[in-house]
């Protein structure tokens, strides 16, 4: 069996090892593929294990031999799922593997905007504490979180950890879902507009789709608390980014922090760039070793099942 694994570059450096795949056939690795690369490379395969790029009717043309698709990932928008059911190949993803990362970095970007921690230590590093007249220089605004009101938009296993974590540090939190959720927690579900009107920090963890494209446009952050903080660890195409970027220099918002972008690798044309009040992190939520290694470990498993006859995390198949 021919396996071909896309764009290993987008999973690992070679801290985390690919060598398992090999147990199933003669495994070919790219570290990334062109889209212009993707027929010729695809086309002798019995398996792709791949990432972010696209297979559609047009790039898995000739690749007859083409029986599972397995994805480093939980979102599939890059598959034409109508055109791997009209062939019979069966499409697998790998859900739930980053839910603790993903909340981490949540709360680390959370911690970061409230504890200025990176801007006193650059305050240190530069010899400003050296120069200081007093023990504690107060140079930066910090605020405790504890009491303050978090609304997260989405309440799936992330949006859950989220409310878990802010739970443990004594906040309020709401929650906005398309349908009614149970959590045992405190966590309070409310409508969107009474979310963002009473909510200190907003937080997303939805998909991406047709209703959310673009959803936090400028009607969403005009109706968001003055001064709360926005927080994006989900997909970037659900924010207006223009429209963030007005909210934040017009002083609407006291700040945002998100680690996904429209259009990513960064352009540098992306209106967000240089915007004040903001930090971005490269879409690395996901990325720590141990969920890289659990990823790895889902789709090695995604495939042995298939080969057993018995295929697990199904998104198409036959």
């Amino acid at each position: 069996m021919k396996i071909v694994i896309t764009d290993s570059k987008t999973v690992t450096n070679g801290d985390v090892s690919l060598d398992c795949f090999s147990d199933f056939g003669e495994t070919k690795i790219y570290e990334l593929t062109g889209e212009k690369l993707i027929n010729e490379r695809v086309r002798d395969a019995d398996v792709l294990l791949v990432n972010k790029i696209p297979l559609n009717r047009e790039t898995l043309r000739g690749a007859d031999n083409l029986k599972y698709i397995g994805l480093f990932a939980t979102g599939y928008n890059n598959i034409d799922l109508e055109y791997t059911n009209e062939k019979g190949i069966t499409v697998c993803n790998a859900a739930d593997y980053s839910t603790n990362a993903v909340a981490q970095h949540t709360f680390a970007l959370i911690m970061e905007h409230y504890s200025r921690v990176s801007q006193y230590n650059s305050f240190v590093q530069n010899g400003e504490w050296i120069r200081s007249e007093v023990f504690s220089p107060f140079v930066y605004h910090m605020q405790e979180i504890a009491g303050k009101t978090i609304g997260i938009i989405g309440f799936g296993s992330i949006g859950k950890a989220v409310a878990n974590i802010a739970s443990a540090f004594g906040m309020n939190v709401l929650f906005y879902s398309r349908s009614k959720r149970e959590h045992t927690g405190n966590a309070v579900q409310t409508d969107l507009c009474t979310l963002l009107s009473k909510s200190d920090i907003v937080t997303i963890h939805c998909p991406l789709n047709a209703e959310s494209d673009k959803m936090c446009n400028a009607e969403f952050f005009a109706k968001m608390k003055s001064g709360a903080l926005f927080i994006n660890t989900a997909r970037g195409g659900i924010v207006d980014e223009p429209a963030l970027k007005n909210a934040l220099e017009n002083g609407k918002l006291g700040g945002a922090a998100i680690d996904v972008l429209t259009c990513e690798p960064m352009s540098d044309s992306c209106p967000l760039l240089g915007a004040k009040n903001l930090i971005i992190t490269p879409h690395i939520a996901w990325a720590p070793t141990e969920t890289r290694s659990r990823l790895i470990r889902i789709v090695y498993n995604n495939l042995k099942n298939y080969l057993n006859g018995n295929p697990t995390n199904v998104v198409s198949s036959n």
